[in-house]
């Protein structure tokens, strides 16, 4: 029995059941699209301006504080410990929402759901130090996969209890506990990785490329014509294994293991970054992540502002279904879209930008729920289908090492962007705006965003069409 258990747990099908089945009940959280009606309720009494200015922006000031230390300590302890601490906060989360009362509790709240969201990136890092690299591919998508089929499950859930069943809001949060809670135990039968991307690497000659890039894009990024400005294409950077090989180093090699782990990233970025094409795909992740995730954290109060929950039937639950089951069929289909992204990829960029900032002004102009509704769901899938590509775009020619650093400081800089903005437009410190005009400030953010990618895309196509002429112009001076 012993040896049975023991050649299970060695298999890649044993931590990714377990895996899957942790990200699964972490995801099942039913309450989730009603917590602004729970929180304005008779359970916590709390005013739209409390909620707006006082509690959420706690959740971005903690996520962005811990998670450059998280991403550290993820690989330092081999993502297990880091799994386990997800579970303890999305725990003590909800047992502060559903017992909890006041301003103070909920921002404890928002301090430890950071926590959750922050320790996020260990559950997505886990399986590659535990799964061989042939198996890369499935087991990634099988861990996100679960994870949307989960969100779209509890929203579901929650719409038909709340409508048909009229279970109260609480008990809502009660299923959630009860979901995270089985999450935690599921977490405690991982198996612990021997290895992990960089503190404890195995040296390896082979170059591992990050799951989410796919054959079909790979092949229609060999088979696009290259822009015509003479930056350094992104197939040109190097794409070391990530390990500490001594043969990495040009200059005097650190003794310690962790400062070569950092001079190592520091050097790996910036020949990641002297990429112009990836530096732009990357800017784009940045400004849109932040202007998204702003969006979610304050969507649910301007419904609750067009359609208070109090005297009004709400669908939210059902939207945020519609909505991410959109947005993972959106970005399914993207790979199949015969598309030249070397080219048009930032116009692309550039015209998905304005049509969801006519979805965040809608949203701002309409007073029908209905209409809000409909622009959040533009918005959402629109979002889902550009980072699909970008993900794609940045991640097709790094090693799984270098992605795994490009997303992490992607997501950082994604975050400073939204500390800016949540301290100038929502903090009590800032501009303490009402959650109504704040969504005509998000709409003009996006508005910015294009414009920068427009005249990119202009400057990449002009330049295309110039380098054409040259060669058609010396081949018609030859005799």
């Amino acid at each position: 029995m012993d040896f049975f258990q023991t050649s299970l747990s060695h298999s890649w099908l044993y931590p990714t059941v377990i895996l899957c089945l942790f990200g699964f009940f972490s995801m099942m959280r039913p309450s989730e699209p009603f917590l602004i009606p729970y929180l304005s309720g008779p359970d916590k009494n709390l005013t739209s301006a409390e909620m707006t200015n006082e509690i959420f922006p706690v959740w971005t000031y903690s996520y962005l504080v811990l998670l450059l230390p998280v991403f550290v300590l993820t690989d330092y302890v081999r993502y297990k410990p880091v799994i386990i601490i997800q579970g303890i906060s999305f725990i003590i989360t909800w047992l502060l929402l559903l017992f909890g009362q006041g301003v103070k509790a909920m921002q404890a709240v928002e301090f430890f759901y950071g926590m959750v969201t922050a320790t996020e990136v260990a559950y997505y890092a886990y399986i590659y130090s535990v799964v061989s690299p042939e198996h890369y591919q499935k087991v990634s998508g099988y861990c996100r996969s679960i994870t949307l089929v989960a969100y779209t499950a509890a929203s579901v859930l929650s719409q038909l209890l709340v409508s048909l069943a009229k279970l109260s809001y609480f008990y809502l949060n009660v299923i959630s506990l009860a979901s995270v809670s089985t999450a935690f135990l599921f977490s405690l039968f991982l198996p612990m990785p021997k290895k992990s991307m960089f503190f404890h690497a195995k040296p390896s000659k082979d170059i591992q490329k990050p799951s989410s890039t796919n054959a079909v894009l790979e092949e229609r990024q060999m088979d696009a014509t290259p822009g015509c400005d003479e930056e350094k294409p992104t197939s040109e950077i190097p794409t070391p294994s990530g390990n500490l090989d001594d043969s990495r180093w040009s200059g005097p090699k650190p003794k310690n293991v962790a400062l070569r782990v950092f001079v190592q990233w520091f050097q790996d970025l910036k020949e990641c970054y002297s990429s112009k094409r990836l530096f732009y795909w990357s800017l784009w992740w940045a400004l849109s992540t932040a202007g998204f995730n702003q969006v979610l954290n304050y969507v649910q109060i301007l419904w609750d502002y067009k359609a208070p929950s109090q005297n009004s039937f709400i669908y939210n639950g059902a939207i945020e279904a519609i909505a991410t089951f959109g947005g993972a069929v959106a970005a399914f289909a993207v790979g199949y879209v015969k598309v030249n992204w070397e080219l048009l990829g930032e116009m692309a960029l550039s015209i998905f930008s304005v049509v969801n900032a006519g979805a965040l002004f809608l949203m701002h102009y309409t007073t029908d729920i209905w209409a809000c509704y409909s622009g959040y769901l533009i918005f959402k899938t629109g979002y889902m289908l550009l980072i699909t590509i970008a993900v794609f775009q940045i991640a097709i020619n790094l090693s799984m090492e270098r992605y795994a650093l490009v997303f992490g400081i992607n997501t950082f800089v994604a975050l400073v962007i939204q500390t800016i903005i949540t301290v100038i437009v929502v903090d009590q410190r800032g501009l303490n705006l009402p959650v109504s005009i704040q969504f005509l400030v998000y709409g003009s953010y996006f508005t910015v965003i294009a414009a920068i990618f427009l005249m990119r895309s202009t400057y990449i196509i002009y330049s295309a069409k110039c380098q054409k002429k040259v060669p058609s112009s010396a081949i018609s001076q030859n005799p």
